[in-house]
């Protein structure tokens, strides 16, 4: 594991600095942490999350439509978008719902950094850790205190994962990065229905720049259409990878797919916004 990741830990119980030694993290106050024999740490303290994490099927589906290449052009762009923040020798990058690790993993291709990816599922830990073992991967909540300490990062990700702005905020270094993609109206509306896919909330630009309303500042953005023909498996796994897959019928589902023709075509469309923190007032 990359040493500034490390040192840009906290302690999720006490708040103070992590060392790591033997597969263990440890802080002052005696508090510690071992390994995952797949190699991520459980940060879920006290009573963990209230939150329901992805399941093993759902990583899986994310984790087979995303090693079919289908969303590189979106991995791409955001590392592109996200590249000119870390060019220091102490660069450091959190990738917030880190999922299966894909998108982080292209970024740490691209340019060298420490990386801390964060998620609830151990089941998407258990990849992320395997794609990306340089990274220091962490089970733990969002909308908790984040186990990182401040300025400690160049710039925060979220990819399709919730935004908790006020912390995403003090972990930044001033001139960061928060590199967000949501997705726009129409995204795999030939399919949506269908599948049972959940819709795209109205509103949802406005919502994410007044969640974001006195902590960051609009840099800019770039809308990324990609046109897809999947197959009947890539459309099974798109259905079940997102928020769906907790409630979908899994025999209404194998249905619907069993029926598709060889070949769907779809429509992504997504937006890529780059925010900058605001700048505090001199003390």
């Amino acid at each position: 594991m990359h040493p500034d990741a490390v040192r840009s830990l906290l302690c999720p119980v006490c708040r103070t600095s992590l060392t790591l030694g033997a597969d263990r993290l440890t802080c002052p106050d005696g508090h510690s942490f071992d390994a995952a024999r797949q190699g991520y740490f459980n940060f879920l303290v006290g009573k963990g999350t209230v939150f329901e994490a992805d399941t093993a099927a759902m990583v899986a589906a994310r984790f087979d439509f995303l090693s079919r290449g289908h969303y590189q052009p979106l991995a791409d762009a955001v590392a592109q978008l996200a590249m000119p923040a870390l060019q220091g020798p102490h660069a450091a990058v959190l990738d917030a719902g880190t999922g299966t690790g894909h998108y982080l993993n292209t970024l740490l291709a691209a340019v060298p950094a420490a990386a801390v990816g964060l998620d609830i599922s151990k089941f998407a830990l258990r990849r992320a850790a395997r794609l990306n073992p340089g990274a220091v991967n962490l089970v733990s909540d969002v909308w908790q205190p984040l186990p990182v300490a401040d300025t400690a990062v160049d710039v925060v990700m979220v990819v399709f994962a919730p935004r908790n702005a006020a912390e995403f905020a003090r972990v930044l270094r001033p001139g960061g990065r928060f590199v967000v993609v949501t997705p726009r109206p129409g995204h795999l509306g030939e399919i949506a229905g269908q599948t049972g896919m959940l819709g795209i909330e109205p509103a949802k630009e406005e919502r994410l720049a007044a969640s974001l309303e006195g902590h960051f500042t609009a840099h800019s953005t770039r809308d990324l259409d990609l046109e897809l023909e999947l197959e009947p498996v890539d459309v099974g796994n798109l259905a079940l990878m997102g928020p769906a897959g907790h409630h979908l019928e899994r025999d209404g589902l194998e249905a619907t797919i069993a029926g598709l023709p060889p070949a769907t075509k779809v429509s992504a469309r997504f937006r890529i916004s780059v925010f900058e923190p605001v700048k505090q007032p001199s003390a």
